[in-house]
């Protein structure tokens, strides 16, 4: 009996072995031996030395933060600048986003496994944002594109040091064209809120003949500054396409220059920025033959503005409000009636029950067939959608009303407004991220923020033929005119 009892006991432990070998979370593990210290004492000796040697105001809480990506003993201090910030801070999840150094693709690239590790421990990813993401056509995983990606690695351990508890979404991103950025940024903007902090992993100019770029012979300490300073200056404004228009321009060999793009795309205009450290390893060297520039930049939500915070929608809930407007536009052109969410099969949640402003699109074979909405915040946004969706397709003066042959045929947009802000000077509008309202006497006219892009104008085209919109001279922008600039979360059924 006691043999039989032993077998039993052996084979149940033989059981768990096996069950538990089966579901044991997958590690990803340091890479980059020797960017930093390879032991994790050594390594939070390093970390604290870096914050002993600096002040920062640590009341201040970073919704955002650019961070160099070289190894510790060049640009370890000044990431530290950034990273004294978040001491004692409280973070749910942490989006770090860096360029792909070692991978070539035109998407972003997320961990296959469950945790990250380094000499400090590991840190767990974020699964149920993992998830989401790869739903979406733009995001894949891999674990092999992180062997050796520094871009990602440089800023773990700073983060584990620092930020409690929190868990991170690794995020390798590729070569994307506008439009890429600019749809990574609707599906991240999502996340952006007091529980979430955005790394973004860059170093700024790489000189030097080993790095192919050499625009300058002489002055290099003063041209290197003046250049990176220059990209930095748009990023101030949050101005991604003057940014990106820039490193064209230059050829300026920001790493992470789409990053950054994705980062201004995604913040709110009253961000408060500031440049907490700058240095290069020319300087650090006394010689400037190669150099690389490291910035730390914080970002600032802006406490003590009066903006109404709108809160993004959920996927689910874009959809949703797709479907209401759909099923409202059948509904009346076949019926003659509107009908109510309930009835569309729509549960509503607080986010489509919040005040904002909205426009609803009807596009017939992706040209325009009716567009009518709310630039400002008067109704609930569910409410807003099914009356600009009825107004579009019968109430636009531009084109017929809607027939019942056309339905098929037709595909709706929705733009969820932010509330306007009105801005001190047409400079500050930055074209791709903000619908513009201009205003001058009597007479006014709205673009959206999507219209610019999609047509390919400049900030000026774009003025000269708003002011014609509105009936005015193409240089009525130019003076005694009121400008206000709204966001906007765009989707729809394509």
């Amino acid at each position: 009996m006691k043999r039989i009892i032993l077998i039993l006991i052996i084979i149940s432990g033989v059981l768990i072995m096996v069950k538990n070998s089966y579901s044991e979370d997958k590690i990803l593990k340091a890479t980059c031996h020797g960017w930093y210290p390879s032991t994790g004492n050594s390594l939070k000796k390093m970390i604290d030395s870096f914050f002993s040697e600096i002040d920062v105001d640590v009341t201040q809480t970073p919704a955002a933060l650019i961070e160099p990506h070289a190894g510790y003993v060049w640009s370890g201090k000044t990431a530290s600048y950034g990273y004294k910030l978040l001491l004692n801070k409280q973070f749910k999840r942490v989006f770090i986003l860096g360029p792909a150094h070692r991978v070539s693709t035109d998407k972003i690239i997320l961990p296959e496994s469950d945790y990250f590790q380094t000499p400090l421990g590991s840190i767990a990813i974020d699964e149920q944002v993992k998830s989401e993401l790869l739903k979406t056509d733009l995001f894949t995983a891999s674990d092999e594109a992180f062997y050796g990606e520094n871009g990602i690695e440089m800023q773990i351990p700073f983060l584990q040091a620092t930020v409690k508890n929190c868990k991170i979404i690794p995020l390798i991103v590729g070569s994307l064209d506008k439009t890429k950025i600019l749809k990574a940024a609707g599906i991240l903007k999502q996340y952006y809120g007091e529980d979430t902090l955005f790394v973004i992993s860059s170093d700024f100019t790489h000189y030097g003949y080993n790095y192919g770029y050499t625009p300058f012979e002489d002055n290099h300490e003063e041209n290197i500054r003046k250049l990176d300073y220059g990209a930095i200056d748009y990023i101030k404004k949050l101005d991604s396409d003057g940014f990106l228009s820039y490193k064209q321009k230059t050829g300026a060999t920001i790493c992470g220059y789409i990053p950054i793009a994705i980062l201004l795309n995604i913040l709110p205009r009253d961000i408060k920025t500031e440049v907490l450290k700058y240095d290069t390893l020319g300087q650090m060297r006394n010689d400037f033959s190669t150099s690389v520039s490291y910035a730390t930049i914080a970002f600032y939500k802006n406490t003590s503005s009066s903006q109404v915070t709108d809160k993004n929608l959920s996927e689910e809930e874009k959809k949703s409000l797709l479907k209401l407007s759909r099923s409202v536009l059948e509904a009346y052109i076949k019926e003659g009636k509107t009908i109510t969410p309930k009835e569309a099969g729509i549960k509503l949640t607080e986010n489509m029950k919040q005040t904002r402003g909205v426009f609803v699109t009807l596009n017939k074979h992706h040209k325009l067939r009716g567009c009518i909405g709310d630039i400002q915040p008067t109704r609930e946004l569910y409410k807003a959608v099914i009356a600009r969706t009825i107004d579009s397709a019968v109430n636009d003066y531009r084109f017929p009303q809607v027939s019942k042959e056309e339905l098929d045929d037709i595909t709706i947009e929705i733009s969820a407004l932010t509330t306007p802000q009105e801005v001190a000077s047409y400079e500050d509008i930055v074209i791709g991220r903000d619908g513009i309202f201009l205003i001058k006497g009597p007479h006014g006219a709205v673009f959206l923020p999507q219209v610019a892009t999609e047509q390919g104008w400049d900030l000026e085209t774009t003025l000269i033929q708003l002011s014609l919109k509105a009936r005015l001279d193409p240089s009525a922008w130019e003076k005694d005119t009121t400008f206000l600039t709204f966001q906007a979360e765009v989707f729809s059924e394509e």
